[in-house]
């Protein structure tokens, strides 16, 4: 408390450190490509479970009531080998390589499977190779793949 206070002027706190406010700030600024990275990267450190049903990994709302990591087996060892038994029904789809020529076309059909804006998709696309998409069920990884090979890219199921 500094002496008389102005009832004029709301009082008005500011919300956190220095340190997290210029954090903040730079987090605002970051490509959705760059939010992804980050969200990955958090989640390694952290030792949370990947977010799932979200596009790009998702952007961590409600971390405190995530489920328990599923590495966590209390099964003594029979779960990895009746998991690995099971078919796989969801896939990361990778772009390998595309047709320099159709690069405009891989760009905007990257952007309308991924819902990028124009720059995240150029970017994603100069990224070869790259995971474009995680967690597609297998019918809809087939057609993705149809139509960006019919447009001159090279994707594959992972």
């Amino acid at each position: 408390f500094d002496g008389p206070i102005d009832l004029e002027k709301p009082q008005v706190r500011e919300k956190g450190s220095e340190k997290v406010r210029e954090l903040a700030g730079e987090i605002v600024n970051l490509t959705l490509l760059e939010v992804n990275d980050l969200v990955e990267i958090l989640q390694e450190k952290l030792n949370l479970p990947p977010a799932t049903g979200m596009p790009m990994g998702g952007m961590m709302m409600g971390m405190g009531g995530m489920p328990p990591s599923p590495n966590l087996n209390t099964a003594g060892g029979a779960a990895p080998a009746a998991e690995a038994a099971e078919e796989k029904t969801e896939f990361d789809l990778k772009l390998e390589s595309f047709d320099k020529a159709a690069k405009i076309k891989v760009i905007k059909e990257i952007r309308a499977v991924t819902d990028l804006g124009l720059k995240e998709a150029k970017d994603l696309v100069e990224a070869v190779p790259v995971v474009i998409k995680k967690l597609v069920k297998k019918e809809d990884a087939e057609a993705i793949i149809a139509k960006l090979k019919e447009v001159g890219a090279e994707v594959v199921m992972e």
